[in-house]
Order: C-alpha cells, then sequence, then structure tokens
C-alpha cells in the first residue's frame, strides 16, 4: 500500500468544499447529476475515513484509494436514484442519503476484497501454524472475523435502519471464490438457524439481508429481533472458531 500524499488530500477536502459553495440550493432532484455527486462527495469520505480506521482496511487501502472507489459507488448510485421513491417518503434527504450510503459503503468492501487478495502471512508465520497441528485460533478467527464480523463492527452510521427504503440491486457482500469453500463449513460446524442467518446476512449464494428482513424470514419476532440476529451471528462466527483447524483455512490467509 502506497503511503498518501496529505497535501493532495488536504487540497481535495478544499476544493470539494469550494464547489459545493456554488451549487444553488434547490430539492435534491432539481440537482444536475454533477452536483448531486459534489453534494454527496463529504458522505464519501465520512465512510472511507470510518473503513480506514478498521482492522479489514488497515495496511490495505489508504483514506484516499477509499475515497476514490467510494465516489465510483457514489457516482454508480445516483444513476440509480428512483427519484419518485425518494420524494414520496417521508424524510426524503434521510432516505436519499441512505441509499447513497449503501452504495458508497458497497463499492469500497468490494475494492478492499479485490486488494485485500494482495496481503499475506510471511511463510515463516505460516510454517509455525502449519506444526501446531491446526490449533492456532489466532489464525481462524482472523479468517472468519474478516469475513463475517469486522466491517459490521467497524463501520455504521444512523442510516441503517433506512436501508430498505429504496430497492437495493447491488451487488451482495464479494466474497464469490469462497462461496462453495464457506457454505460447505457452515453446514458442517453450525445448526439451521445460525447457518441461514450467516449464509442470508453476507449473500452466501444469495442476495444480502438486513437483520430484520433475516428476523422476518426467521419468524423472529419483537422489537428487538434484530438485536436477537446480531448475537445469532456472533454466536456463529464463535463457534466456528472453536471448531475449525486452521489448516483448514490458512491457504485462504
Amino acid at each position: 500500500m502506497k503511503k498518501y500524499n496529505i497535501r493532495n488530500y488536504v487540497r481535495y477536502k478544499d476544493d470539494v468544499k469550494a464547489s459545493i459553495n456554488l451549487i444553488e440550493f434547490k430539492a435534491f432532484q432539481d440537482y444536475t447529476r454533477d452536483e448531486l455527486i459534489v453534494t454527496f462527495l463529504p458522505l464519501v469520505e465520512n465512510i472511507a475515513r470510518k473503513f480506514s480506521t478498521s482492522d479489514q482496511a488497515s495496511g490495505v487501502m489508504d483514506i484516499t484509494d477509499l475515497i476514490q472507489d467510494g465516489s465510483l459507488g457514489l457516482m454508480r448510485a445516483v444513476d440509480k436514484i428512483i427519484w419518485e421513491t425518494v420524494v414520496e417518503s417521508e424524510d426524503p434527504e434521510k432516505t436519499l442519503k441512505s441509499f447513497l450510503s449503501k452504495r458508497i459503503k458497497g463499492a469500497i468492501r468490494r475494492a478492499i476484497d479485490i486488494n485485500r487478495g494482495d496481503i499475506r502471512i510471511p511463510e515463516h508465520k505460516l510454517n509455525e501454524i502449519r506444526k501446531d497441528n491446526g490449533q492456532n485460533k489466532v489464525m481462524v478467527a482472523m479468517f472468519f472475523n474478516s469475513i463475517f464480523l469486522s466491517i459490521d463492527e467497524q463501520v455504521n452510521d444512523d442510516d441503517e435502519n433506512m436501508m430498505h427504503q429504496i430497492p437495493d440491486q447491488s451487488e451482495p457482500y464479494n466474497i464469490a471464490l469462497l462461496n462453495v469453500y464457506l457454505t460447505g463449513l457452515l453446514k458442517k460446524h453450525l445448526d439451521k438457524k445460525e447457518f441461514e442467518v450467516l449464509r442470508l446476512s453476507y449473500g452466501l449464494n444469495c442476495d444480502k439481508h438486513s437483520a430484520n428482513q433475516i428476523a422476518h424470514i426467521l419468524n423472529i419476532e419483537g422489537s428487538s429481533a434484530y438485536v436477537r440476529i446480531s448475537e445469532i451471528k456472533k454466536q456463529a462466527v464463535q463457534k466456528l472458531i472453536e471448531n475449525v483447524d486452521s489448516s483448514q483455512v490458512i491457504d485462504y490467509l
């Protein structure tokens, strides 16, 4: 990962601020495409900054790289806005921001996934792990947490509950190369409910589902149903860590 240029980053922030000041205030649906993109560039930076401090992006992508990929996600999202849905919602600004946030996060997550493929544990460390007869749980935890927990725990905002207001057609969290292998491990070590929670949450051979959607599918009712889904998710990941040998995941680290 290259070291980013602080001066360029500061100049970027100043340029964005100056550009926003030139935009005449009006209803969002009356903005041009370019005006919308510029207006929500600070949202991209905010999301990118949260990702930049996460374990997931550390050592993989710097803040400027994350902003670049997030901005591409914003541009694609702007082209897919359903204005009728936005305008008719109870809070159009929050609904629009929620939709854009989800697409920006999706773009950044995919970029991290792609770039994380270049990260490798030093060979001498791998040799140590190979000699421990599969008992190194640190490596197992690294594997499953990086896939199922780290991003969700590090990145969140107040807009998550609004995500469902506009249909999202973005690609699911990009773990396509691991889908078959992960599905096998999940089926072997988890009960049916735990398997379904992880499968639906992260789009294993299906679209991603929100916690509320999963709760509905699994007939988990109540105002705190989404909390229960989160508990099951963490419980399932912990069970995987306890039951899977490092030898089964080492080639993916």
